[in-house]
Formats: structure tokens, sequence, C-alpha cells
């Protein structure tokens, strides 16, 4: 049987028109992906996909096998004391999903969680078992698992598509039987009143924005009532409980202005108060505390700094702050946790993520954490008791495995209660660095490089991968998986461009609207740094990035081909132009703030044309390209990677394979289920490995 031929996209011009500038685009029929056509062209591709990587199964199966080898199949996480359980998850070797359980706890003083096992705790109760739930479905995902304060009820919301639309239910967690009450097409989250009898949500409008909180009492026939919605269209909304679980807050918020609502979490029927109104250009977030004594709003805001400052107030004058920690040019405030006798502030410098503790005062001295390591990702784990005696921490790095420890605040002994165990993983063949690149107008940008130790500083096949948009930060992170790229040689290398956080606010101002193409050329000047130190050729170095990152490679694919011998392109933002000129698509009202308005500015819109990955698409060599999308992404729709696909094809001088491969049934991040993933991680690992010349 011969192997199938790759799709070619009929061309059906279509025009827009802008600013008095007309474009014609020949693959806007893509777009309609209920109409069979399309459908057929997206299943025809993925044919030829697997038929044109078929050489690499050996490879695949290899990568697979050792995914599997590095990871302790049969696990559980360090058990969170909540009220008189502990709570759990646990995987089950052989199953895809995770399952969520409680067990008792000894007696009231019983601080000290259960010593992990592979085998359930006794007196275990299971909450959700995602195993059962995912029967009958090829997709599956939680949005929602709340437990009522009494212990007795478990909320929990389900999405079997992949596009982020939950089914909302109630179940009795002792006897298993599920109550009547259901409620479709909500939001992630549900929030608890402290009665047990009312229960918080969220639902989204035609453009799968947050716009609406909505109360629902339990048992009741009465239709559920909304108690907050947000008319503009920039904002989206959600709802929870403040860590002492004493208040209800709503925050509304937009790219850059916010505003919170507060209700006392014991009267669920009462009316929210606002704390304070939005204002243009100014952020806060708002925690509780008790700070000698008082109970205290604290706020987190940036009306007096770009990195923000903490301040507190009475909580019945919000207006009255009190500053806590200035502004600093140096340091980005990030956030603030609360407990009943800590506070735990967390925020960058260096480009690094960093975590300080104070006593609960009014006037508090934050001492930073030290982990013993400088490349590092740390911050507050899970800690749901308000009362705890001990703090829970959490950190990571690129080589060492994600570690939960509790911390004595008065003693300051430290415990490790968990570091995750990667059998046959051994941290001291591995190392990790940062770099300073200088870019092209100046801008110092970080670098991270992780690699073997016996792997030469160059020329290394390379992988570099990299984000850059909405202040997100790449931090480190550990991954089983990257050990099979490691393994043979390659260096991972993360380029912390403009846009990302890493640096502060100002690192994100300068990497968005009319400042946005510093992420490309920072990427860029990063990849030529990498080639002229010696460290990597270009023969030898693939770019990576998904979702916004995709933005970024697909621009760079246009910016310095040469640079690269393969680029993966995850879920990818590469016609970002069409449908932020487009309000009815889901989130584009909201992501003005990020790119500009290029409906109302002809400049933004000048700007967006002159960058976007799909309308700069050209006839020039361009090197081999892995694109991936889902059917059922609501945030990036499938159009955007397929249309840029049939543009590369129908350009490209190079004669390089350009590959789509669009996962039917599944959303923004892809399939679910853990050995699901595995494998699609294995597809892409080795492709990248076999474009770096290691496919082996």
């Amino acid at each position: 049987m011969s192997a199938p031929a790759q799709p070619v996209a009929q061309k059906v011009p279509s025009s827009r028109t802008f600013h008095g500038d007309t474009v014609i685009d020949d693959y806007a029929w893509l777009a309609d992906t209920k109409n069979d056509e399309v459908l057929d062209y997206l299943r025809a591709h993925n044919a030829f996909t697997e038929a044109a990587t078929a050489g690499h199964e050996p490879l695949r199966a290899a990568i697979f096998g050792e995914i599997k080898a590095h990871t302790q199949e049969t696990d559980m996480s360090v058990p969170q004391r909540r009220a008189d359980h502990w709570y759990y998850a646990r995987t089950v070797e052989g199953k895809q999903y995770g399952i969520h359980c409680r067990a008792p706890i000894s007696g009231p003083d019983d601080w000290t969680p259960p010593v992990l096992s592979d085998e359930p705790l006794p007196g275990e109760q299971v909450l959700l078992d995602l195993n059962v739930e995912a029967e009958g479905h090829e997709y599956i995902a939680v949005g929602a698992a709340s437990v009522s304060p009494d212990g007795t009820l478990l909320a929990f919301s389900l999405d079997t598509a992949g596009d982020e639309r939950f089914t909302l239910r109630i179940k009795n967690i002792d006897t298993g039987e599920l109550l009547p009450d259901e409620v479709g097409d909500v939001f992630y989250g549900a929030t608890w009143a402290l009665d047990g009898r009312h229960l918080f949500y969220t639902t989204v409008d035609e453009a799968w924005r947050a716009d609406s909180i909505w109360r629902h009492e339990i048992g009741s026939a009465a239709d559920d009532v909304k108690v907050f919605h947000e008319a503009d269209q920039r904002f989206g909304v959600g709802v929870g409980l403040t860590r002492s679980e004493k208040y209800l807050m709503i925050a509304a918020s937009s790219t850059l202005s916010s505003e919170t609502w507060v209700l006392d979490a014991a009267d669920p029927t009462g009316e929210f108060r606002l704390l304070r109104r939005r204002e243009e250009d100014v952020e806060y977030s708002v925690e509780h505390a008790v700070l000698d004594g008082e109970d205290r709003f604290l706020f987190l805001h940036n009306r007096t700094g770009i990195n923000f400052e903490l301040a507190s107030a009475p909580v019945d004058a919000p207006e009255a702050w009190t500053v806590l920690v200035p502004h600093r040019d140096d340091v980005r405030l990030e956030y603030v946790d609360a407990y009943a006798r800590r506070l735990a502030l967390g925020y960058r410098r260096g480009g690094l993520p960093r975590l300080a503790l104070a006593a609960a005062t009014a006037a508090p001295e934050f001492t930073e954490w030290d982990p013993g390591e400088e490349l590092v990702n740390l911050g507050p784990a899970a800690n749901p008791e308000w009362d705890a005696p001990r703090l829970r921490l959490a950190y990571e790095s690129f080589v060492t495995p994600g570690t939960v420890l509790e911390l004595d605040p008065e003693t300051g002994e430290q415990t490790v209660l968990k570091r995750a165990n990667v059998p046959g993983y051994d941290a001291a063949l591995y190392t990790a660095e940062r770099l300073w690149v200088t870019a092209r107008d100046g801008a110092e940008v970080p670098v991270s490089v992780v690699r073997r130790k016996d792997v030469p500083d160059g020329p290394a096949p390379t992988l570099l991968y990299g984000y850059g948009s909405y202040e997100a930060t790449l931090d480190p992170w550990f991954s089983v998986a990257r050990l099979s790229l490691m393994d043979r040689g390659v260096a991972f290398v993360v380029a912390h461009v403009r846009g990302g956080g890493e640096m502060g606010r100002a690192w994100y101002d300068h990497g968005k609207q009319l400042e946005k193409r510093n992420t490309f050329t920072d990427f860029v000047d990063v990849a030529q740094n990498l080639v002229d130190t010696g460290r990597s050729v270009p023969q030898r170095l693939v770019a990576m990035g998904g979702s916004a990152g995709g933005l970024l490679v697909g621009a760079v694919a246009n910016l310095a081909p040469e640079l690269f011998s393969g680029i993966v392109a995850d879920v990818p933002f590469v016609d970002p132009l069409t449908s932020i000129l487009d309000p009815s698509l889901p989130l584009t009202v909201g992501e003005w703030d990020e790119w500009g308005n290029p409906l109302e500015s002809a400049e933004v819109y000048r700007y967006m044309r002159d960058y976007s990955p799909y309308e700069n698409v050209a006839a020039k060599p361009y090197p081999a390209i892995l694109a991936t999308t889902s059917l059922n992404d609501t945030r990036v729709l499938p159009t955007e990677p397929a249309k840029w696909v049939a543009k590369l094809l129908d350009h490209t001088t190079s004669g390089e394979q350009i590959l789509l491969k669009t996962e039917m049934v599944a959303g923004h991040a892809g399939v679910s289920g853990r050995y699901a993933k595995w494998r699609e991680t294995a597809f892409e690992y080795a492709w990248v490995l076999d474009r770096l010349g290691v496919a082996q």
C-alpha cells in the first residue's frame, strides 16, 4: 500500500479590509471545523504525518519506555490535613488518571502526615476516581473538586471534550450517591459557603469569557441566582474563599486593571460589597489576614509603582492603606499568603522567584527562605488549614525533582516530607546554569541551560524553548521526559525573552503591544549567541514553543529560518491579527490590552500585520516544522495552525517537511491521561531528535 500524499489545501480567496489595507486570505475556509471537508483535510494531514514519521516509531517506543521507567507509577501525594481528614491523590500503575482520596486523622493533635505508601491509607474514602469517570470518553479533565465545610459532600466538575466547558455535580461522599443537582456549561472552580448548603460557580459568555458568578442552593428546586455579572468584555471574573475561609471574594480583572468584591462567608445570601473601585492601569489582589489580633485586608497593588507594593487596611475601611512592603525597582512582588500566625510573600529578583516569611504583625519583618539551590522555583505548598502549626513549602529545579517540606516557624527546623521519586535518576550527572545574552538593543536576556555534565560545551545538539507573553515566567522545572533528550547529549535551553515576567513588570511591558517584536528578536539573538559562542550550530538547533510560544517560534521562522534545523509549534497562535480583529472569538476583547486593538488603531494593525507569522509567510527556505493542534481548542482555534501549514507548504523553498498533527478529541492542553501524554511527548521528542541528528 502506497504512503498517503500530503494534502494540498484548496485556495478559496477571501478578502478583509481594515484601515485601507485589503488582504486576500486563501485559506480562511479552514476556520469552519464543523465542515466535513475541513475535517477530512485535518485527518488527511494526520495520516500523512503518521506515515512521514513512521521511521521514528522505535525511537518513540524507547522514549515512552524511558519516561515510564523514570516514573513511580503507583504513587501518592503528601496528604494535606483539612478538618478531620487527610486529603491526597494516588496514581496506580497501568491507570491513566489520578484518584482523589481522603482518610481520617488519628486525633485533633495529629499534624504529622501518614507515611507514604503504595497502598491506600487506613479508612480511605475515594472522592473521585477519574479512571471510572473516564470510561466511555476519549478525554476527561477536572474543573473543580471541592469538599463541603462539614466534609459530607463533594462538588466536582468534568469536561469530556476538551473545550473547557464543565458539568458540575454534587456527590454524597459516604454513600457515593450523586445528588440531583447538576449544572452544565460551567467554568473552572466551585466554592462552598460556610453553611455547606450554598455553592458558588462561574459561567462564560459566547466568547468563552468568564462573565458571571452564580449561587446554587443544594437540593433546592429554585433557580440559581446570578450574584455578579461583568459587562465589560475586557474583564473576566472568578470567585473563591480567603485562606482564612472568613470571606468570599469575587475578583474581576483585565490584563491591566482589577477590582474585588467581598462577602462574609457565613452570610452567602447577602450582598457582595466593593472594596476598591477599578482604575485604568491599576491592578490589585486581596487576602484576609489577622495582624496583631485585628482583621485586615492585604492589598498587593501597582498604584505606586509597576513592580507592586504590599499594603494593609481595616476590613471596614479598605481605602485606608498602610504600606507594609514598599515598591522597589529591582523586586517584583507577585503574591502574599496569610495564615493564622504567618505571612508568606512571593516575589522575584534577578530573574528568579523568591519567598520570604514573617510573623503576622502590623509591621511584619520578612526573612527570605533559602532552599539551598540558586536556579530554583519555590513557593508555599498546599496549606488548607489556617491555623496549622507548621508551614508547607515546595521547590524544584531543572535538576532537583519536586520537593515538599514542612517548616517550623518557631524553631526554623525543616523536614522534607517528600521528594518525587525518579527511578534510575542521578542528579549528580546533570548541571544547570544561568547565562546572559546581550540583545541587539542592549537588553540583557537571561538564559537557562540544563544538560548532562559529560556533554561538551559545544557544539551540542540543542533544543531552544521560549514563551514570552502575558508576563508568564518560565521558572526552573524538573521534567522526567527531558531526561530522554539530555541522556542523548541534547542541551535544553530556555530563552527568558521579553513579554514574560522573569525580570519584573518592565520586562513584560517591553514585550507587548507596540514592543512585541522584542519577544521575537530576543529569541533570535539568543539562538545567534548559541551559534556564535560555539555552543551549537544551526544544523543541530531546534526551536520549540506552544500557544503564545507558538506565535514566538512562528515569527522566528520568518525572521531567521537559517538558524534552525527544525521548529516545533504546539497549539500555536500563528494568525493573531485575524483573531484579534474578530471580537466574537474567544478571549479576543480581553486580549486587546496584551496585543493592542487593531480594530481601532491603524498603527497597531500595521504593527501586528508586520509580525504575524501567517501574514508574513514568504518564499524562503523554511526549516522542517511540526505543528500540533486540537480540534476542541477554544483558546487557539485549530484553524490557525491549519492555515499556517497550508501557506508554508505553498511557499517554502527548502524541501523540508512541514507537518500538521491534530488531536480530534482534545483541547488546548492536548490529550488527557498520563500514558497518552507520554506518547505525545515521545512523538515530539523523537521528531526533535531526528532533526538534531541524534535519532537513536
